[in-house]
């Protein structure tokens, strides 16, 4: 009988969606601002995480990898030559000055010795790119919760969306998108509105000039270079590429004078091992700082846009007319 009353019982039906006033979609609108500075905080969390990740594993890369190759004896002897080329071509040729062309070609020795196998691993555009995804989703989840909240009408609530710009880059209309479509676009990163953002960013960090660990690798690679040309001094450059690709009987550097080299450089080298560590330390904490902190070009330069594209509609209190649309 208690089972039978219990199956008998009568459903209770749902409320209604509410209607709403236009104070409580005022409220509504301040819930959305509040929930996204939100999700940009959670957003940040996933961002230094990762982030820290980069920095450690370039700092480790940098000690294995470029510090024993840049301070090796063998290196700076190549480095010497290549100096002297250097040298050589800018004096016949009114070429570009010795210590710009040696920063270029150490900078590139970096990149390629340790910012690119990092980027194998983990890559700060990757991370800027699920940074935005990831406050897409997080949002997405804060709007339903908001409309719950209210009880407000699904098709009132999306049409409410369809009048906040998240994005707004102009002509094309491809380039731009209401927080409606934002949320419903699948897959996000391939969602022309975010492509256009992301390639706007990309193209503002290229604007922006060298990274500071270009800038340090550039002072360390120009007094390098002023090092190397005072080592040519005594029997001039032309004169040390002639001794380098000679014959073996008419080599400048022997056997044995190689050796006695090698030991002075290496009484030497602790010295320059801490002096690059200490440079190339410095400029890395700036590039991670800047790829933190960087509204337009840093890692959270994605989410920080949809944030603020959010509240700006939003605080203004005016919102464009706007149809209930499907995400493109």
């Amino acid at each position: 009988m208690l089972l039978g009353a219990c199956a008998s019982k009568p459903r209770v039906p749902e409320a209604p969606p509410a209607v709403l006033s236009e104070a409580a979609w005022q409220q509504v609108d301040r819930d959305i601002v509040d929930a996204s500075h939100g999700v940009v905080g959670s957003v940040q969390d996933y961002a230094r995480r990762s982030m820290k990740v980069w920095r450690e594993r370039v700092q480790q890369r940098t000690e294995e990898d470029f510090i024993p190759w840049f301070t090796g004896y063998w290196t700076q002897q190549w480095l010497t030559l290549k100096v002297a080329w250097y040298k050589i071509n800018a004096n016949q040729q009114g070429g570009e000055p010795t210590e710009n062309r040696l920063a270029l070609y150490v900078q590139e020795q970096y990149h390629d010795r340790v910012l690119s196998n990092v980027a194998k691993e983990i890559n700060p555009d990757l991370i800027r790119e699920r940074a935005s995804e990831l406050y897409v989703q997080l949002m997405k989840q804060q709007l339903q919760t908001i409309a719950q909240r209210y009880r407000a009408a699904p098709d009132q609530f999306a049409l409410r969306l369809n009048r906040i710009p998240a994005i707004s880059l102009g002509p094309p209309a491809a380039r731009n998108a209401s927080l409606y479509q934002l949320i419903r676009a699948e897959p996000f990163v391939q969602f022309p509105a975010y492509l256009a953002l992301n390639e706007k960013i990309r193209k503002a960090a290229a604007s922006a000039g060298a990274a500071p660990s270009d800038k340090g690798l550039s002072s360390v690679a120009k007094k390098a270079s002023a090092k190397l040309e005072a080592t040519l001094a005594p029997r001039g450059a032309a004169s040390a590429i002639a001794a380098a690709v000679g014959k073996a009987a008419g080599l400048a550097i022997s056997l044995a004078s190689a050796g006695i080299g090698a030991m002075m450089h290496e009484s030497e080298r602790p010295e320059m091992v801490e002096q690059l560590r200490v440079i190339l330390n410095v400029a890395l904490n700036e590039e991670w700082q800047s790829l933190m902190e960087n509204p337009l070009t840093g890692v959270m330069a994605g989410a920080y846009y949809l944030d603020s594209q959010v509240e700006e509609s939003l605080v203004s209190g005016v919102l464009p007319p706007g149809h209930l649309q499907p995400a493109r």
